[in-house]
């Protein structure tokens, strides 16, 4: 137990060191702040003490004062407590700013993260748990930041107080003094009890999150199939847990804090009893005495301090173990020396030998994958569900990587190319059309330095600018949170004319206008092979309508591309291909 003990300790001091060593300026200026304070405290003790034996006592002995000694000793206390407030501001200031730089700086580094580790490690970790370690874990690892100048400027104020009462009476600075081993020991236990009911409120705070997400992201499933109920009790029975664990930590911090707020104030009352026999005694003035047990009064506040940051390590301890695991994680995408290569029009696509399996699968997505796409050709890839069609788009442009094999760019394998270089020669447009709450210039340039007239050419090939015309503003107007205030097939081509308008010379649609009806379709494809640069296309697709305005057609089955060729000879050379268009055509036909 003792080990453990010291293990939490260790570390929250090292966590202390880590949050010093990031902010060394803004900690410098709190801490000075805080120790201004602290000295203009003590000073204000014996302001306090010096006012009495020198103005006040006499005063009652002679039944007058002096307007000089008044105006004297209002002077002094007033210039204590200007001195003091300005330590506070001080304090309060740039501790405040050190809390929030570290706070901002762990979310750019935990997002910066999310975007350089690739899809495979964002596939096995859930979109809530990520949206808690960017929000909540880092505001709870450096939520002890804000007390910690006053806290370190408590311990000067401490130390400087030592020396003074041991000066003034070390008897009575040694009873007083047992307060701070007391409070220091009380504060370790703590810490100890309460590190696991903090480790279990930020994990079960990230599960509420989890559920939360996942209810709003299928609101519509939620609601299509009347799961609102149960998806109400899934989230009221976590949120319970996250109750109950949030009341263990209130029961500890209920016990911890008011012994806190006990332990000086005893402090303050054994002084005054044996400080009152010293006086008694004449061995101090009744001045001296005052000053004591003025400052240990004052001392209450910045013993407190201490406790803040002592109480908050836990949750900090417990934030920042579950932000770690995100920076220490390994697996961002590598990338080589070679630029893209030069060139007009589409670009040549070549795969040799792909291979691919997901972590944990029993057998692979891909394998010995090969075929070449000639620059500027559109090719359809049509496979039945499970074939491996979209784990091959995603390797088209780098989402992922193949365990085996690769994918030429220009006869450049991808994996060579550096940073950027893909996205400048390619352009994916996913199945599921993403949009932001923003305007449709937003969602189609994202923010990219890019003409209006650019814009609209780009929804003319995507056969969209008709319906953009339409709408109240034209181009500013917003489309809603995932493009709500559109139908499916406004947002696909939307999302079309977002790849479309970054004119690329390799374009791949996963099955990317399925809601677009095929006349639409068709103008859209024409319009790709007829611009004055034509782009090469690939398409994963399942309509035959779609598929015949491919030049050619390359079948997938179990991870295997088996067949390849024209629709017309697939169609009469593979029993599988025939029979998966048909089923759809079939399924197309109007009851």
């Amino acid at each position: 137990m003792s080990r453990r003990r010291d293990a939490v300790v260790r570390r929250g001091l090292r966590h202390i060191r880590r949050a010093v060593r990031e902010q060394p300026r803004m900690f410098t200026l709190a801490l000075l702040a805080s120790s201004l304070y602290g000295g203009m405290t003590v000073a204000s003790a014996y302001v306090i003490g010096e006012v009495t034996d020198r103005v006040l006592l006499p005063s009652f002995e002679d039944g007058a004062t002096t307007g000089t000694a008044l105006a004297l000793a209002s002077v002094a206390i007033l210039g204590v407590a200007l001195l003091k407030i300005l330590g506070i501001v001080g304090r309060r200031l740039f501790a405040g700013i050190m809390s929030y730089r570290l706070q901002a700086e762990y979310r750019r580094r935990v997002t910066g993260q999310y975007l350089r580790l690739p899809l495979s490690w964002h596939q096995r970790h859930p979109t809530g748990q990520l949206l808690s370690n960017a929000n909540s874990d880092v505001e709870s690892a450096w939520f002890f930041v804000a007390p910690l100048p006053f806290a370190c400027g408590a311990l000067v104020m401490i130390a400087i107080t030592s020396v003074a009462l041991v000066l003034t009476d070390p008897l009575l600075a040694l009873v007083g003094l047992v307060v701070f081993p007391l409070v220091f020991a009380a504060n370790v236990v703590y810490s100890q009890v309460m590190s696991p009911r903090m480790q279990r409120a930020q994990q079960l705070r990230a599960e509420v999150s989890e559920i939360a997400h996942e209810s709003f992201d299928a609101a519509l499933v939620v609601k299509t199939l009347g799961r609102e109920d149960t998806e109400t009790g899934r989230f009221a029975d976590r949120a319970q847990e996250l109750r109950d664990g949030l009341i263990a930590v209130g029961r500890v911090r209920g016990v911890f804090d008011p012994l806190m707020e006990a332990l000086p104030n005893l402090g303050t009352l054994a002084v005054l009893l044996i400080g009152a026999g010293r006086v008694a005694d004449g061995a101090i003035d009744a001045g001296g005495l005052v000053s004591i047990a003025y400052l240990f009064t004052l001392l209450a506040l910045p013993i407190r301090a201490i406790g803040w940051v002592l109480a908050d390590l836990p949750r900090a301890l417990a934030g920042f173990d579950r932000v770690t695991p995100v920076l220490e994680a390994t697996g961002e995408t590598p990338y080589g020396p070679d630029a893209a290569v030069a060139g007009a029009g589409g670009a040549a696509v070549a795969l040799r030998g792909v291979g691919f399996r997901f972590d944990g699968g029993s057998r692979p997505t891909l394998e010995g994958v090969t075929f070449d796409v000639p620059a500027g050709r559109t090719v359809a890839v049509v496979g039945p569900t499970g074939s491996g069609k979209s784990t091959l788009a995603g390797l088209l442009v780098r989402l992922v990587d193949p365990a085996d094999g690769g994918v030429l760019l220009d006869g450049v394998d991808l994996r060579r190319l550096r940073e950027g270089e893909v996205s400048t020669q390619a352009a994916f447009v996913a199945q599921g059309a993403f949009l932001f709450d923003d305007t449709v210039r937003g969602n189609v340039t994202l923010g990219a330095p890019m003409s209006d007239d650019d814009v609209r050419a780009a929804l003319r090939v995507a056969a969209a600018d008709e319906f953009v015309a339409a709408l109240p503003e034209g181009l500013d107007t917003r489309v809603g949170e995932r493009g709500a205030s559109l139908s499916g097939g406004q947002r696909q081509r939307l999302a079309l004319a977002r790849a479309v308008v970054r004119r690329p010379r390799l374009l791949v649609l996963d099955d990317a206008t399925s809601a677009v009806d095929p006349a639409v379709e068709a103008r859209i494809l024409d319009a790709l092979r007829a611009g004055g640069t034509p782009t090469t296309v690939v398409v994963v697709a399942y309509r035959q309508a779609t598929i015949a305005l491919a030049d050619e057609v390359v079948w997938l089955e179990d991870g295997r591309a088996v067949a390849r060729g024209t629709h017309e000879q697939l169609l009469a050379d593979v029993p599988g291909y025939a029979a998966l268009v048909r089923a759809y055509a079939q399924a197309e036909v109007p009851a």
